[in-house]
């Protein structure tokens, strides 16, 4: 049974949204094995094989903790096991997911500081900066960044957030948000002096959702000593102390686990470089393609373009879920909508997981057909100007 479709529709489904991403064949089959006992033997050596490789992902040589949960458990185990309340957390409002952020702060009975953006960038560092230099009684307990924001389609500069905290000389936590970035786009928890990275299963890591993780560093666990705010499923201390043989304190998700262990070595083995070179050409091309049609990128500097969406304005007047509907009705293929300020004025384009040159292809062509279908004021020849920026730079 195909259960998103409503009508039959000849071949396969495009799941081109920001996430959940297409799984790949080889996760499937690794997550069909049967279940085992996760307090056996078997498990504690597969326990311990994905969490001694798994660091590598995240650029980082101390401890990844996986829950099974969304990433916003994730975003709620980084902040409980580093904060008491009535903290003052820093966050840049860079979309949707920011502002979601932030909320769960309030209601954790936090002080989130927020520096306002357009949703067309990247988090705001000389903000940041100026904040951090102000706060010369070093109030703020954290800074909170969402590396890429899956509602615009924007990537901070985590090196540079880093650089304005070491500047001055501020010893708030580092916070990041790579749940649509990790495993797509360059990323490195150790080097850029991260605390607690964050990330979720269902994007980059080509799985379904159902996982989520913390990098945590050292600074992060001694801050985890003496937090106060109220934790116990979100407890990473239990978590490490089972992690150190492989197993953990509660019932993980197995299968999901074997889809981990699958998808860990695929991008291990095409090589995180090449990886993130893919990401970056597959995002080139697209943006080629908006600018053919003529259209906008939402993303309006381009030292901070996505490689793993691209979120597309729509002149004034026409709807993007109106299109998003006749694309989906007409080439059986999903786009993200927009979100939160953009509601109906964007919609996303997914290029990121498990993803090549003739499926972008795809994309674009249904794309292209469907906005005039939409009837939406475009030029032709998106898919064109994709396809030679593909040919004059082949993977």
């Amino acid at each position: 049974m195909a259960y998103y479709e409503t009508t039959r529709a000849p071949g396969r489904h495009f799941l081109q949204i920001p996430g959940p991403t297409n799984v790949p064949d080889r996760v499937l089959r690794a997550m069909d094995n049967p279940t085992m006992d996760h307090r056996g033997p078997d498990f504690g050596r597969l326990g311990a094989q994905i969490l001694g490789k798994l660091g590598q992902v995240f650029g980082t040589e101390g401890h990844v903790i996986i829950y099974p949960a969304s990433g916003t458990g994730a975003w709620e185990a980084a902040l409980a096991n580093t904060h008491s309340p009535g903290d003052t957390v820093l966050m840049c409002r860079t979309g949707w997911f920011a502002t979601l952020w932030q909320e769960m702060a309030e209601r954790l009975q936090l002080k989130p500081v927020f520096i306002e953006t357009d949703w067309r960038r990247g988090a705001d560092v000389a903000a940041i900066a100026e904040a951090l230099a102000k706060d010369t009684g070093h109030a703020i307990r954290s800074v909170c960044v969402v590396h890429n924001e899956t509602s615009t389609g924007c990537t901070s500069r985590i090196d540079e957030v880093r650089a304005a905290m070491d500047a001055a000389k501020h010893p708030a936590l580092l916070l990041v948000d790579t749940i649509s970035s990790l495993a797509s786009i360059d990323y490195r928890h150790d080097a850029w002096g991260v605390d607690v990275t964050i990330a979720g299963s269902q994007k980059g890591l080509m799985l379904p959702p159902g996982l989520s993780f913390n990098a945590v560093s050292a600074k992060a666990l001694a801050a985890a000593e003496t937090a106060k705010l109220p934790r116990s499923y979100w407890d990473w201390r239990p978590m490490l102390a089972a992690n150190a043989t492989g197993y953990f304190p509660y019932t993980p998700g197995t299968n999901l686990l074997y889809g981990l262990d699958a998808a860990i070595t695929m991008l291990l083995e095409e090589g995180l470089a090449n990886v993130f070179a893919r990401h970056d050409r597959h995002a080139e091309a697209t943006r080629r393609a908006v600018r053919a049609w003529g259209l906008e990128v939402q993303c309006a500097d381009p030292r901070h373009y996505s490689s793993a969406l691209t979120a597309v304005r729509l002149p004034d007047g026409h709807s993007a879920d109106g299109l998003r509907a006749v694309i989906l009705a007409k080439y059986n293929m999903s786009l993200g909508n927009g979100l939160g300020v953009l509601k109906d004025r964007v919609f996303r384009i997914g290029h990121l997981g498990d993803f090549n040159d003739l499926q972008l292809v795809g994309t674009l062509g249904g794309i292209e057909m469907g906005l005039g279908n939409a009837g939406v004021p475009h030029k032709k020849g998106g898919v064109q100007a994709a396809l030679d920026f593909l040919a004059g730079n082949a993977g």
